[in-house]
């Protein structure tokens, strides 16, 4: 439908995956995120726009900062969960996709099927985002790379490490080594890879993105180690999987094959004595807890870039 003045609407801004942002409208995002937490005040400039938040799986972090965030910038979040929603009796996601437009601002779906989010960007005429998916959390990812930067400078040409489940943390950890400039050595258990259409993407970027089954390898000289929890969004939880994964806890052991300045990152819930020992989720190089904050400061820099009140000449 044409605007008032005879203009077409504008395409809107989604922020679904890393991959799917070039370089310059990360840095704009974190940008945003920096000056918002600078700033530290509330300020209106999503007045009168509202957030409508699905929850198909649960969360902590993802709903209490995008509720404060937009809350904070003069908006309002509406929080369905599948069992208060159509979703849950058989309507489609396109033809919620196209209903909710008529109600809202902006869409953050999180959901197990990364499918389920692309098709509510296919249909819907206002900006979604992916809040988490069994494929990626690009929220979580913005999150990590500002804390990374506000402790020790530019991420270009730094060594990251992951450790663990090539799971949808690695997958966001790959797209953000294809667009950032850094070293990403990924040590993980071969029956648990990360994708490999995410490897293929990074290869054909010219990343430096590497797969290793030997954690100290991979931590040898990092600037960076994170890590997730095994056992997430209906993964088997057997005995098997966590002989898997043991090799790869990070402990101080570990830790100590990085450089002495490396940081420790966990998106958390964290499993204590499984993917990390409390000596380090506790210990100095953590940085768990700001990244946690920082899940604010981010959700505002994507909400502001996806409705376009980023400053770049677009009304609010």
């Amino acid at each position: 439908m044409p605007s008032p003045q005879g203009r077409p609407p504008a395409e809107p801004r989604h922020f679904l995956d890393i991959n799917e942002i070039d370089t310059a409208g990360l840095r704009r995002i974190l940008a945003l995120a920096v000056a918002e937490k600078a700033r530290g005040q509330r300020r209106p400039l999503l007045a009168g726009k509202t957030l409508a938040m699905i929850f198909e799986i649960p969360s902590t972090r993802t709903r209490v900062s995008f509720e404060v965030a937009i809350t904070q910038l003069g908006g309002h979040a509406v929080i369905l969960d599948t069992a208060g929603s159509q979703l849950s009796r058989g309507e489609t996601v396109a033809d919620t996709a196209r209903t909710l437009s008529r109600y809202v601002d902006i869409i953050m779906l999180r959901t197990v099927d990364h499918a389920r989010t692309c098709e509510m960007a296919e249909y819907a005429s206002v900006p979604v985002i992916n809040g988490l998916s069994h494929q990626s959390h690009p929220c979580q990812l913005m999150a990590d790379l500002m804390t990374f930067e506000e402790a020790r400078g530019p991420i270009a040409g730094k060594v990251v490490t992951w450790t663990g489940d090539g799971n949808n943390m690695a997958n966001s950890w790959i797209h953000a080594a294809g667009r950032l400039g850094f070293s990403l050595r990924i040590a993980c258990p071969p029956e648990l890879p990360p994708r490999a259409e995410d490897l293929q993407w990074a290869a054909d970027q010219g990343a430096d993105v590497s797969v290793t089954s030997d954690p100290r390898q991979a931590a040898a000289g990092a600037d960076l180690i994170a890590a997730d929890t095994w056992v997430s969004m209906g993964d088997d939880q057997s005995e098997h999987r966590h002989n898997l994964l043991a090799p790869y806890r990070v402990d101080r052991h570990l830790m100590a094959c990085a450089k002495s300045t490396a940081l420790f990152m966990h998106c958390l819930p964290a499993h204590r004595g499984e993917e990390v020992t409390s000596e380090v989720m506790d210990g100095p190089q953590s940085v768990v807890w700001e990244e946690a904050e920082n899940r604010l400061h981010a959700q505002k820099g994507i909400l502001l870039w996806c409705l376009a009140a980023d400053g770049d000449g677009h009304d609010p």
